[in-house]
């Protein structure tokens, strides 16, 4: 299973370690990731493996969003299905 998270915000030192720091923690995987700084502005896309998490999907979205809040940023992790459902025609 896979999700995807993406990280919205003001560049600040260390958002892609903290990120990184909280799957890692959980066993969740990074499988690919995307991020670039756009005049100032932080954003980036990580597509993840769940597989291993040892948390539920809505505990590690939670946890994510409150890391993004303790650093001025906005988080969304999205299940795989569910993004795949929004953008199927």
């Amino acid at each position: 299973m896979n999700a995807v998270i993406t990280v919205l915000g003001k560049d600040t030192v260390g958002i892609l370690a903290k990120v990184s720091h909280e799957c890692a923690a959980v066993g969740v995987n990074i499988v690919e990731v995307t991020q670039s700084v756009l005049q100032g502005m932080f954003a980036m896309i990580m597509f993840v493996d769940i597989t291993a998490c040892t948390i539920p999907f809505a505990e590690l979205a939670d946890k994510l969003v409150a890391a993004g809040e303790e650093m001025g940023v906005k988080v969304h992790v999205m299940h795989e299905d569910i993004f795949n459902a929004m953008h199927t025609i």
